[in-house]
C-alpha cells in the first residue's frame, strides 16, 4: 500500500513538472509571415543593445526611463529610472533568459556588434537627462562569452550615441548621423575613418549587412521624412544609392532596428522594423519593411505586434527576434515606459534556402566523363569532366600524387601498364572546393609487332650463319 502511494505521488509530481515547464519553440511549426510572443526579458529596457552569437541572443544595457509623454516633446514631466548595464542571454531553444555579467560602464543608445564569440559595445550615453541631454561617452568594451567577462579596448575617436554597428572581416563599422564611417580594427585595437556617406541622415537610422555590404537606411530628418537607403562597400570604400523603403506620408524609418536573414533557412532579406510618425496620432505602428537585395525591391510584412520604439533586433536560425524598447499608452498624450517584450517573426518562405546562399555555400559537384573502371590499351588517356556550377580553378591527382592544375579537359600520358586512379578537384569563387569520385582504371599496352618479329628474324639470320660456317669448316 505504501509503495503504491509513493509511486502514485511520484507520478503526480512528474506530471506537474511537465505541465508547469515552459514550452520551447519549434521553427518547423511556425507559419510564414507571422509573429508570436516569446519569454520576456527579466528587466524591461529601451535603447538597449541586442545581438546574436552562437544561436543565442544577448540584450545588454539600455535605460529604464518612464513618465508622462506628449507627441511633440517626448518626455514632458518628471521621469523615473536611469541607465543600466544589465546583460541577459536568451536561449531560443529553451525560451529562457539568464543573467550574465553586467557591462563595466552602464550605457544607453550604444553601438553593438559581435565577432568571433565576443560582443563589442561602443559609445552611447552614461546618463539620459531629459532637460540637459545625454552624457555621451567614447568607451569601447568587449564581452567574452567564453569567460563571461568584460574588457576595455581603445576609445572611439568621437563620443556619440544612437548609431548602428556592423562587423565584417575582423573590423567593426559604425556610421554616425552625418554619414561619417568609423572603423575599429579588432586585431590591432585601433581606429580609422573611411569615406563619408553622400547624404547625411539624422537620429534613428538603422543598418544591416548583406553580401559584405552595409545598408544604411532611414533616420529622422527635421521633417521626419528621411527615406534614405545608401550602401557602403568596405572592400572598395565606395557608396551607392538603393531604392528607398516604402512609406506613407509622414512615416519615416527611425527609432527601430534592422537585421538580415542569412538565406540558410529563409530568403536572404533585410528586415527594417519600426517607424516614427510625423503628423499622425498614435504612431508608431510597428512597421515591418522587407528589402530584397537581389532585385532592389521592397515589400511589407506583418507589423510588429507591440507598438514600441528604441528596441533591438537579432536573427537566430533565420528567425527574427525583436526585444525590449519603449511603450507609450498613447503616442499623442500618455505615459511612457520601458518594455521587456520579446516577439519572434517567421519570415516569408521560411524553410526554403535562398538560391544565392546555396550557390555560395555548396561545394562544386564534379563528374568524370571519359574514364571508367575499364582496361585501356593505350598509355595516354583522355580526362574529361563536368562541373555543376561556375568555378575558377580545376585540377586532378593521379595515383594520389600532387594535384596538377588544368584549364579544362586534358590528356594524361606516359601511363605504365597496371592499375591507376584519378580524382578531379574544383574550387568556386567563394572558396568552396569539391572533389569527384576517385575513378580506377587499368592500362594494358601490348608489345608492338615489330618488337616480336625482329628477334625471330635475328635468330634465323644467326642460325643460317652458323650453318654456313660449319659447312665451310668441313671442307
Amino acid at each position: 500500500m505504501k509503495k503504491n502511494l509513493a509511486l502514485l505521488l511520484a507520478f503526480f509530481l512528474t506530471a506537474s513538472c511537465v505541465i508547469m515547464a515552459e514550452p520551447a519553440f519549434s521553427s518547423a511549426d511556425a507559419a510564414e509571415n507571422t509573429w508570436v510572443s516569446a519569454a520576456p526579458m527579466h528587466k524591461a529596457r529601451e535603447n538597449l543593445g541586442v545581438t546574436a552569437v552562437n544561436g543565442k541572443i544577448y540584450a545588454i544595457g539600455g535605460d529604464t526611463l518612464s513618465g508622462p509623454w506628449t507627441y511633440s516633446m517626448g518626455f514632458s514631466g518628471a521621469t523615473a529610472g536611469g541607465v543600466v548595464g544589465t546583460n541577459e542571454e536568451y536561449d531560443p531553444a529553451t525560451n529562457t533568459w539568464t543573467f550574465k555579467t553586467p557591462m563595466l560602464t552602464p550605457r544607453t543608445g550604444f553601438a553593438i556588434a559581435s565577432y568571433e564569440n565576443k560582443i563589442y559595445c561602443i559609445g552611447g550615453a552614461t546618463n539620459h537627462d531629459i532637460y540637459t541631454g545625454p552624457t555621451l561617452t567614447a568607451v569601447n568594451e568587449v564581452y567574452d562569452l567564453a569567460t563571461d567577462m568584460w574588457e576595455t579596448k581603445s576609445l572611439m575617436p568621437t563620443a556619440t550615441w544612437l548609431i548602428p554597428a556592423n562587423a565584417i572581416n575582423g573590423k567593426i563599422y559604425l556610421i554616425d548621423w552625418g554619414g561619417k564611417v568609423y572603423v575599429y580594427d579588432i586585431a590591432a585595437d585601433s581606429w580609422s575613418t573611411k569615406s563619408t556617406a553622400p547624404t547625411p541622415s539624422a537620429a534613428g537610422h538603422v543598418s544591416a549587412v548583406v553580401n559584405g555590404k552595409i545598408h544604411f537606411i532611414g533616420g529622422l530628418s527635421p521633417s521626419c521624412d528621411s527615406q534614405l537607403h545608401q550602401i557602403y562597400d568596405p572592400s572598395t570604400d565606395n557608396w551607392t544609392y538603393a531604392s528607398s523603403p516604402p512609406n506613407s506620408v509622414g512615416n519615416a524609418v527611425g527609432q527601430g532596428a534592422a537585421t538580415a536573414t542569412t538565406g540558410e533557412l529563409a530568403l536572404r532579406r533585410i528586415y527594417v522594423l519600426g517607424q516614427q510618425g510625423n503628423l499622425k496620432q498614435d504612431e508608431p505602428k510597428g512597421s515591418n519593411r522587407i528589402y530584397s537585395p537581389q532585385d532592389d525591391s521592397w515589400t511589407f510584412g506583418v507589423n510588429v505586434p507591440t507598438d514600441r520604439i528604441n528596441f533591438g533586433a537579432a536573427v537566430v536560425n533565420d528567425i527574427v527576434y525583436v526585444v525590449g524598447g519603449g511603450i507609450a499608452t498613447s503616442w499623442f498624450v500618455g505615459t511612457f515606459g520601458p518594455s521587456a517584450v520579446n516577439e519572434r517573426y517567421t519570415p516569408v518562405g521560411y524553410g526554403t534556402p535562398d538560391p544565392a546562399y546555396v550557390l555560395e555555400n555548396t561545394p562544386p559537384k564534379i563528374s568524370v566523363l571519359s574514364l571508367a573502371n575499364e582496361t585501356y590499351n593505350n598509355s595516354t588517356v583522355l580526362l574529361s569532366y563536368a562541373v555543376d556550377k561556375p568555378v575558377n580553378w580545376t585540377g586532378y591527382s593521379l595515383d594520389g600524387g600532387e594535384t596538377v592544375t588544368v584549364a579544362g579537359n586534358t590528356t594524361i600520358g606516359g601511363l605504365a601498364n597496371g592499375v591507376h586512379n584519378v580524382t578531379v578537384y574544383a574550387k568556386d569563387m567563394f572558396g568552396n572546393e569539391g572533389a569527384s569520385e576517385t575513378v580506377s582504371f587499368t592500362v594494358e599496352v601490348p608489345f608492338p609487332a615489330t618488337w616480336v618479329v625482329a628477334p625471330i628474324a635475328l635468330v634465323a639470320v644467326v642460325s643460317v650463319g652458323f650453318i654456313v660456317y660449319f659447312r665451310k669448316r668441313k671442307r
